[in-house]
């Protein structure tokens, strides 16, 4: 029997995973779409959940970011999460975008983990959240995303920063993407 939180992650996975194979505007090369057979997760593991608080920054430090065509990207350097994965606490720093081409707010965490360039994407994973005023978070790695320069060299991927490189392993989320 598959749990609410299950099926609802995994019925996100399917729609991405339709939207990619479809999409007019997919990360996934044209040429490659016809063979798309769906993205590879870890399995959905409720331990990758964590409740945290955001500790804002009292002053936010513009960092710039890397990316994966050499250019940079600027962000500010908003608060950070701290949680415990199998017994280790480990922090990670949490940005906004200083110019950003979204609709929306929204916050950034980039990060790498020990499954980086094994398992997963070697320039590491995103998650997105929405602010909330409560400081209050689901930082759930279940949702952690490859980003589009992991399918097609036309997308420019801010890379993240060595402050948000996690010294143990996240398997949860996408795994590394092979056409």
């Amino acid at each position: 029997m598959v749990d609410d939180y299950t099926f609802a992650v995994e019925q996100d996975r399917r729609e991405k995973d339709h939207w990619f194979r479809d999409g007019e505007d997919s990360p996934i090369p044209h040429e490659g779409r016809h063979s798309f057979k769906g993205l590879i997760y870890f399995p959905v593991d409720p331990t990758h959940r964590f409740r945290v608080t955001l500790h804002a920054y009292p002053k936010q430090e513009v960092l710039t970011f890397p990316t994966s065509k050499g250019t940079e990207q600027q962000y500010f350097r908003h608060g950070y999460f701290e949680f415990s994965v199998d017994g280790k606490t480990v922090r990670l720093n949490v940005y906004k975008p200083v110019h950003s081409h979204s609709a929306h707010d929204y916050l950034f965490v980039p990060f790498r983990d020990a499954t980086s360039n094994k398992e997963t994407y070697g320039a590491g994973r995103y998650l997105d959240l929405d602010p909330n005023p409560r400081g209050e978070y689901d930082l759930d790695f279940n949702k952690a995303y490859n980003p589009y320069c992991a399918y097609s060299d036309d997308y420019v991927c801010p890379l993240p920063p060595t402050e948000n490189w996690l010294p143990v392993p996240i398997r949860a989320g996408e795994k590394t993407w092979r056409a």
